[in-house]
């Protein structure tokens, strides 16, 4: 796979290409093999299905807090309520937490601060509850139904 990525972005079969590619394929498989990604979870499908569905769940979760953000933005009173939440994880292999800390990354209004063993710090423009539960599922809980889904 990872030779068909290389053909794919460099888009030529000289012979050079070739070669360099395959050794930088089995350099990776190397190193990679162990920590980064499990072959097996690559040959079910249905992580590839619950992949289509998490892109377009993401899609509208950002278009969302896009607007959300642009409104606290442009009102006259400003209203936020800036601070850092604490949450624990539902998920445990490091690729899911990795993409869980960066789909929340990307999602305007909030930002990853650090991950420390089952809990993940989040600092969020607008806390809108003291319950533990309520923001956890705001931030986190949609998202890690899907990521699990994916990666775990």
């Amino acid at each position: 796979m990872l030779f068909l990525f290389w053909l794919l972005i460099t888009f030529s079969l000289k012979v050079e290409n070739l070669i360099v590619g395959c050794a930088a394929a089995i350099l990776a498989t190397f190193i990679f093999n162990t920590d980064f990604l499990e072959v097996k979870k690559l040959t079910q499908p249905k992580r590839y299905f619950w992949g289509l569905v998490y892109i377009i769940f993401f899609l509208w979760e950002c278009i969302k807090a896009n607007f959300d953000v642009a409104y606290r933005v442009l009102h006259p009173d400003l209203p936020i309520h800036p601070g850092i939440v604490k949450i624990k994880l539902n998920i445990h292999s490091e690729m899911a937490r990795t993409m869980l800390a960066n789909s929340i990354t990307m999602t305007p209004g909030t930002i990853t601060v650090d991950i420390i063993d089952d809990f993940i710090y989040i600092h969020w423009i607008n806390i809108t509850s003291n319950v533990t539960d309520d923001y956890s599922y705001q931030i986190c809980g949609k998202f890690e139904k899907y990521i699990g889904r994916i990666f775990e």
